[in-house]
């Protein structure tokens, strides 16, 4: 049964500015579309149609352009960080709309993985949550920063690198359970990171393995990078679907 996806769409984007002075980074541009309109897209083509946004920095404009999801075949809700609460705090914000288990996507990353697979691997019930774990093997600007043993995360670290021996890189897609970010105790501000800790303390985040490599327009560099691996997808027949309209 496939699961709710929850993207994560409320960051500022100030390494794109002076592009999210006006627009919030999952609207800024990428082919003729915003950028959430191929991520949007991909998982239509996946079969994954219940998507939450959480939002924050000028949310209220993303609404406005993809609305209740209609016009793409999707059903779409919202939810609003009055302030910035970090990627788990924005989590937590949003309990009422999760369900007990669901894919969890950074809103400013793409990785065409399949998502069936992720979750079945999932459902297989052996950890609490599970990190799609890329080897780099195409590099991405990103280092390595995760040490997998087995398929378990053993160590997370923020730009470690393949010197350190890490061998993957957290590709930007997870798979988890709702009761996990429920009974995190912290301030109501916190990071993802932070809810990683005690899982892999305790051996129960798992390492879902991907071969294809993910994109992020975290730069101007990498916007421009993403583009172009739009514009070649389009070509080849992908992103077929309809293009959204606004609110109904």
């Amino acid at each position: 049964m496939r699961k709710q996806v929850v993207i994560l769409a409320g960051g500022l984007g100030t390494r794109l500015r002076p592009l999210t002075e006006k627009c919030p980074k999952p609207l800024v541009p990428v082919a003729g579309e915003p950028y959430l309109h191929w991520q949007m897209l991909e998982l239509k083509e996946r079969g994954y149609t219940d998507v939450v946004l959480l939002v924050a920095y000028l949310g209220e404009m993303i609404e406005e352009h993809f609305g209740n999801g209609q016009g793409l075949g999707m059903q779409i809700e919202y939810a609003y960080e009055r302030e910035p609460m970090g990627t788990g705090g924005a989590l937590k914000n949003a309990l009422e709309l999760l369900e007990d288990e669901f894919i969890l996507m950074n809103g400013d990353s793409f990785l065409p993985v399949e998502l069936d697979d992720l979750a079945g691997d999932f459902d297989a019930g052996r950890y609490e949550a599970m990190v799609a774990a890329y080897d780099n093997s195409v590099p991405t600007p990103v280092k390595n920063n995760l040490l997998v043993k087995n398929g378990t995360v053993w160590e997370y670290r923020r730009e470690a690198g393949a010197e350190s021996g890490f061998g993957f890189v957290d590709a930007g897609v997870y798979c988890l359970k709702k009761s996990v970010i429920a009974n995190f105790q912290a301030g109501p501000k916190f990071q993802l990171e932070d809810v990683w800790k005690p899982l892999i303390a305790a051996r129960q985040l798992g390492a879902f393995v991907v071969r294809e490599r993910f994109y992020d327009i975290g730069t101007p560099e990498r916007l421009a990078e993403f583009e172009a691996y739009v514009r070649t997808e389009r070509a080849r027949g992908r992103f077929s679907g309809s293009e959204p309209e606004g609110r109904p």
